[in-house]
């Protein structure tokens, strides 16, 4: 009988050890970020929501008892590095899942390396390429995608502000160069072909020459699409100092208060408008949705309690990503690739910040075309902005 008692208290020690051990262990997410580089600006606003959510999940008590350990990697715009650091991340680090990277030119080189390690990814990428339920089955987009940029902006040219004539301009990163042709195909099905369109090195400093082309094709629109602040203002730079003032509208970055520092007069920054969303636009009253208010009203203190001077989108992006990600752990009650699948193909409506996402079986892209919005660059506040006039 002694024996028994002793076998059983040595059982339930060891079973409270183990149970132990394994809340003790934490759950490695990679995160993969443009940190430095000509697409930093974005980078560094999504990594602040990335590390809010995490710092938030691990002050609550982790994830069903498990802490997260960010594992974050500088790719610095490059897909070659961006690559190598996937691997890493997968194979070295053992990353249990892989957050983005933030631009869609590296999320290019990277989803099909992580896809074949059967590793859950969530991308943070516009480009449609990225995400296929058979190519890629664990890869789930928690953005937009491209087409939704486009399509948005595209409509509002036409049907608002009735302009056809349009110069259409990207960035010579695989994300641009895809933008621009998504933008081509989208406005031939609307019947409309672009007077001029041209790819720009990112670090190309002076955007005079295509400015002056643009305006010789008669474009009475400029429509650029590159997520690189610097790329965006020297455009906006040229246009000033040409003294024409076409309307500009295109990628969200337009919006961004880096852009505007950039700037070498404010007025440049005027009739400018960027495709962004529902959930950063202000009403007719002045009011956010509530869930970007509540967020915005927790991260204010961790951006020195004021004005909040980065885009929110941003903020909520790389929040969301992490949100859902815990999501997905919760309801698999596991971090088994497999079981993360399964959970991420049954979540519909989650509630993220920047939309409400559902997937399905056979459905990577969780994100509703009523979430989008056009909005007025210069009306920048705590990183949301009015909605342009319809």
């Amino acid at each position: 009988m002694q024996f028994i008692v002793r076998f059983a208290a040595t059982a339930v020690f060891l079973s409270a050890g183990l149970a132990h051990a394994q809340t003790s262990v934490p759950i490695r997410i990679g995160w993969m970020a443009s940190l430095t580089g000509p697409l930093a600006t974005a980078a560094i606003g999504i990594d602040t929501g990335v590390r809010f959510a995490v710092e938030e999940i691990n002050a609550a008590g982790g994830i069903d008892g498990r802490k997260i350990e960010l594992l974050t990697r500088d790719t610095a715009g490059d897909p070659n590095k961006a690559a190598t650091f996937a691997q890493q991340l997968i194979h070295s680090d053992k990353a249990q899942i892989i957050l983005g990277p933030v631009n869609s030119g590296e999320a290019l080189a990277t989803v099909p390396l992580v896809a074949r390690t059967g590793t859950p990814n969530i991308v943070t990428g516009a480009v449609e390429e990225l995400t296929d339920a058979r190519k890629y089955p664990r890869t789930f987009r928690v953005i937009n995608t491209t087409s939704q940029w486009v399509s948005a902006a595209d409509d509002y040219v036409l049907n608002a502000m009735k302009r056809r004539k349009i110069a259409l301009i990207g960035d010579t990163t695989g994300y641009g160069a895809v933008s621009v042709r998504t933008a081509t195909e989208d406005l031939k099905k609307k019947g409309v072909t672009p007077v001029y369109t041209v790819l720009v090195d990112p670090n190309k400093t002076d955007l005079s020459d295509e400015i002056g082309k643009a305006r010789a094709a008669g474009a009475e629109v400029l429509m650029p699409w590159s997520a690189a602040t610097g790329v965006l203002a020297r455009l906006l730079n040229a246009r000033g100092a040409a003294g024409w003032d076409v309307p500009v509208i295109g990628h969200p970055s337009l919006m961004a208060l880096a852009l505007k520092q950039l700037l070498n007069k404010p007025s440049y920054w005027e009739n400018v408008y960027g495709s962004g969303y529902v959930a950063t636009s202000y009403d007719a009253s002045g009011k956010l949705p509530q869930r970007t208010q509540a967020l915005l009203d927790k991260i204010r203190p961790k951006l020195g309690g004021k004005e909040v001077g980065i885009l929110l989108w941003w903020i909520g992006l790389g929040y969301d990503a992490v949100k859902l990600a815990e999501h997905a752990i919760r309801k698999a009650g596991s971090t088994e690739p497999a079981a993360i699948q399964k959970a991420l193909e049954g979540t519909v409506e989650f509630e993220a910040m920047l939309s409400t996402l559902s997937y399905a079986p056979d459905k990577r892209d969780g994100f509703p075309d009523g979430g989008m919005a056009i909005n007025i660059a210069n009306t920048f506040k705590d990183g949301c902005f009015k909605l342009a006039p319809k």
